[in-house]
């Protein structure tokens, strides 16, 4: 009789084990293309990634960089001191768009330019996104307002 409830136990502790590693699977195979990564235009030229990579794309608009195309494609430089990535734009841009200002962008790297299916910029004058400040920082070029 002892040892039927300990392997009735052994089995449950299994089949919770089991269910476990499941779940950790499927949550991990559903969020698989949610999963964004963040990188500076200087880590795109050290190692350029994967044309079919989603991923997002932060720092400074360069200044006279930003060119209106045919209807409503814009194509502009992003800078974070230590290199420049070429974007380009489909769609109507943030109202607070503009040259020398914090965006971050997402999309894929495609031929030497990324291309950008959604274009986030800085919301009032101190903002800028943590990951285009942290990057600008380990550049030197970032200085923050005081």
């Amino acid at each position: 009789m002892k040892t039927l409830k300990k392997q009735r136990r052994i089995q449950v502790l299994a089949l919770t084990a089991v269910a476990l590693v499941t779940a950790t699977v499927l949550i991990g195979y559903a969020m698989r293309d949610g999963i964004n990564f963040f990188r500076s235009p200087s880590q795109v030229m050290e190692e350029a990634p994967q044309p079919n990579e989603v991923f997002r794309l932060g720092g400074l608009v360069e200044e006279g960089s930003i060119i209106r195309g045919q209807g409503e494609t814009v194509s502009f430089s992003v800078t974070d001191g230590g290199a420049t990535v070429a974007v380009t734009f489909t769609g109507v841009l943030p109202d607070l768009f503009a040259e020398n200002q914090g965006m971050i962008g997402t999309g894929r790297y495609v031929n030497g330019v990324f291309e950008a299916t959604e274009i986030l910029a800085k919301h009032d004058e101190t903002y800028m996104p943590k990951e285009v400040a942290d990057a600008l920082k380990e550049q030197g070029v970032f200085k923050p307002d005081s």
